[in-house]
């Protein structure tokens, strides 16, 4: 058998490197912002939340006069969070700092084959799959902590009467999502095994 693997040209080179450095940055950004993130959660001080309504009446003041808006989301601050928020709030930043640390260790795996000329194989086909699920599942979660932090902090500012805060996650930018990895997944696979049966009559 030859050997499939494909030599890339110098811009490609350059541009994997490049993709790779950008991932590391990514990930060292992410980390940083969740710590800072952790302990303005933790420190017992003034903590700012951002909470989602379902248009939700309220009153605006703009040139001193004051007009009736619909309220879809908002910024809270609450000083000394209790422990539940405390909790879903930690839980929500460190698996966000995960999902996006483990899909850019996918990412660079993937780079580091494709760098090597390996384009279509077993192991990039898994690459590929496994970061994206990661990514969608990862998402999820965090946004499901996201969503009890939100809740949590509206009514601990409101004594437990105000109780409409958002505890959804919007489905079509995961479908969407879902559906993309699904196409590449399928060309991944697909590369793969041309790849052998082209192997095999070689």
């Amino acid at each position: 058998m030859k050997n499939q693997q494909r030599v890339l040209s110098t811009g490609d080179t350059v541009a994997l490197a490049l993709f790779t450095i950008l991932g590391i940055g990514i990930a060292v950004t992410s980390i940083c912002m969740t710590i800072v993130r952790i302990a303005e959660l933790s420190s017992g001080g003034s903590v700012q939340v951002l909470a989602e309504f379902i248009d939700v009446p309220a009153e605006a003041t703009a040139g001193g006069e004051t007009l009736p808006v619909l309220l879809d989301r908002a910024v809270v601050t609450v000083t000394d969070l209790m422990p539940t928020g405390v909790v879903f709030g930690v839980l929500g930043q460190i698996t966000f700092a995960l999902t996006i640390i483990g899909v850019v260790v996918c990412l660079i795996a993937l780079s580091r084959n494709l760098l090597r000329g390996v384009v279509f194989s077993r192991v990039n086909t898994g690459l590929v799959m496994g970061g994206g699920i990661l990514g969608l599942v990862g998402s999820a979660a965090s946004r499901f902590c996201d969503n009890v932090l939100a809740n949590a902090a509206i009514s601990q500012v409101t004594d437990g009467a105000f109780d409409t805060a958002v505890m959804s996650v919007q489905p079509f930018p995961f479908l969407l999502a879902a559906f993309a990895l699904a196409i590449i997944g399928t060309v991944f696979v697909v590369g793969d095994r041309l790849r052998r049966e082209t192997e095999g009559l070689v």
